[in-house]
């Protein structure tokens, strides 16, 4: 969801997840083993890479101690693009041993730098077959999803007195000028979604006329998710706070249990919501990097990841989707996120074999 998928920087705030690079509560033997990281597969460390919004429970990541003998370690490496940009400037002598967040909108060229070694990882069987999009070869194994969307502010639409959008079609009109936030595409994971979004919602003749009415109508681009949701977004806590007068902004499906999850006292509804036909399914990816020091705790690190117990833990952590069938989703994400029946999707070589054209081409007409 990340710079993931929601992928959700206020959670990961929230939860003040750089103090998981240790693990929380690692035993003696561990930090001992710690310091010797460097020394290649006999090392009890295993080092993820990572966007931002990395998140899990203290007690999950203690549990794949427990069962593996292997310590996690958590290294944030900035947004999604950009951490995945660190690893291709450092391959073949990697920061860490697995790489988690790269998503179906930058796949191909982490694929085509050939970071990662194949690995068929333990648990694959359970993942549903639409969200495999390398089970040829197995080079990345999926973790998530999540549908990147336009979120709106309850309160600004009811005292206006103001239906909310619902479609791409809608956010162009009149009535929503001057309101909507956007990132970047060529900065931010969610940014770039969005415009695949409307790539398959009008094609690949259509897009460009359809930016320049949003153009038109006052949308307002910042570089990241964090930007645009915590500081221009009014309907999130962070843009209450910062007197934000943005209520459309783009983020995911996932994103109002975050504002109830977080909000003191807890309320009935959240005070976020969702326009369903704005929606761009994203999948996020793992995978064991080439020239990885500890190669068998990265193998074992990937099968946890896919695991029943993960999988379960993710909604409440990262706010995303499980890629697993059997994975339960907890009752306070269910009820207050949306379920996206027809996301608006762009085959995986359409957008290897375009992604560079269309982020030049959206730049050229809105970064002006």
């Amino acid at each position: 969801m990340s710079t993931k998928k929601i992928t959700a920087v206020v959670a990961a705030t929230a939860l003040g997840v750089g103090v998981l690079a240790a693990c929380g509560g690692e035993s003696e033997d561990a930090k001992s083993a710690e310091g010797a990281a460097a020394t290649g597969s006999g090392s009890k460390t295993v080092t993820l890479v990572s966007h931002e919004s990395f998140a899990a429970s203290e007690d999950v990541l203690k549990q794949f101690t427990k069962e593996t003998g292997y310590t996690v370690k958590v290294l944030k490496s900035g947004d999604a693009g950009e951490a995945l940009n660190k690893e291709i400037l450092t391959k073949g002598s990697p920061q860490g041993d697995v790489f988690f967040g790269v998503d179906n909108t930058l796949l191909s060229r982490a694929l085509d730098h050939g970071l990662f070694t194949p690995y068929e990882a333990k648990g694959l069987a359970q993942v549903r077959d639409e969200v495999r999009l390398d089970k040829e070869q197995h080079r990345v194994t999926p973790v998530d999803t999540g549908d990147i969307c336009v979120n709106y502010d309850k309160k600004y639409f009811a005292d206006k007195k103001l239906a909310p959008p619902r479609t791409f079609d809608d956010l162009a009109k009149p009535e929503y000028r001057n309101l909507l936030v956007v990132e970047n595409a060529a900065t931010s994971s969610p940014g770039l979604g969005f415009l695949l979004g409307t790539v398959g919602a009008y094609g690949a003749d259509g897009w460009q006329d359809y930016w320049k009415k949003l153009d038109a109508n006052g949308v307002k681009v910042v570089d990241g998710w964090e930007q645009a949701y915590n500081e221009e977004f009014s309907g999130s806590a962070g843009g209450k706070k910062a007197g934000a007068d943005r209520p459309l902004v783009v983020s995911y499906a996932s994103s109002p249990p975050v504002e109830v999850l977080y909000s003191e006292p807890q309320p009935d509804e959240a005070p976020t919501g969702v326009a369903t036909g704005t929606c761009f399914r994203q999948i996020e990816f793992a995978g064991l990097l080439k020239g990885a020091k500890n190669e068998a705790g990265g193998k074992a690190l990937l099968d946890f990841l896919v695991s029943k117990t993960f999988q379960e833990d993710m909604p409440l952590n990262m706010f995303v989707n499980p890629v697993r069938d059997d994975a339960k989703l907890p009752e306070l994400f269910t009820k207050h996120g949306e379920v996206v029946e027809k996301p608006a999707t762009v085959p995986a070589d359409d957008i290897a074999k375009n992604r560079e054209q269309w982020i030049q081409s959206w730049s050229s007409l809105v970064l002006k």
